[in-house]
């Protein structure tokens, strides 16, 4: 199976961007994985090559984050919060005309199991903000731990999908579908905060029961109807 949108993850040598690069793989997606340095890049490569088989090497590939962006549909931003505002700032002159689906929570260490609020209201704003409208950001996968995309079990966790326009919407959901997971049209970037919010409540919940993959489900809705 081939899927025609290339995808290019921003700080993808980190846990959740190998496991999102893992399920985008899989779906036959042609997928970059981009870093600070291009040799940490190809370490993640081999890393999940080893994972995949040799046959999914000519659709992965690893090189500079400005690089792998430049040929790039959608670019995938997977970096810890604090270095989100650098990074949008140093990337904003490749991401024009591009996607972005943004993956950031706005953890504030050691408390990352309370809800920090940035100024924009979301890091997904702060994100279009930053970029402006030459960039159409999207905001998913806040609420997915890395141990589950790189498992072969089903996913029992949702998946909200916030957008700039029903454009990205769609796109982002789309991904989702295509990871494998159930996703919903959650509505404009304003309201990433909530599940941008609930990655802290997940990681208290974690913690409360030693476990590394709480989740959240929408009930009461046939899927059907969706």
């Amino acid at each position: 199976m081939e899927n025609n949108l290339k995808i290019s993850i921003i700080g993808g040598t980190g846990k959740e961007g190998r496991g999102l690069a893992y399920r985008w793989l899989k779906a036959g997606y042609s997928v970059t994985i981009g870093s600070r340095e291009k040799e940490k890049a190809l370490q993640a490569v081999d890393e999940l090559i080893k994972l995949l088989g040799d046959n999914y090497r000519n659709s992965f590939a690893g090189d500079i984050n400005e690089t792998v962006v430049a040929d790039c549909d959608v670019a995938v931003l997977t970096i810890p919060y604090q270095f989100h505002k650098e990074m949008l700032e140093s990337m904003k002159p490749h991401l024009k005309g591009k996607f972005l689906m943004d993956v950031s929570v706005p953890l504030v260490p050691p408390k990352v199991s309370v809800v920090h609020i940035p100024e924009e209201g979301s890091a997904a704003l702060e994100a279009q903000r930053i970029l402006g409208d030459d960039c159409k950001v999207i905001s998913a996968f806040q609420n997915i731990s890395f141990e589950l995309l790189l498992s072969e079990k089903e996913i029992e966790c949702d998946v909200f999908v916030c957008g700039v326009d029903k454009e990205s919407r769609s796109i982002g959901l789309q991904l989702v579908k295509d990871a494998g997971l159930r996703g919903w049209d959650a509505g404009p970037l304003e309201n990433s905060i909530i599940p941008e919010g609930l990655t802290s409540i997940l990681i208290r919940i974690n913690r409360q029961f030693s476990i590394h993959d709480a989740g959240v489900r929408v009930t009461g809705v046939d899927i059907k109807d969706q």
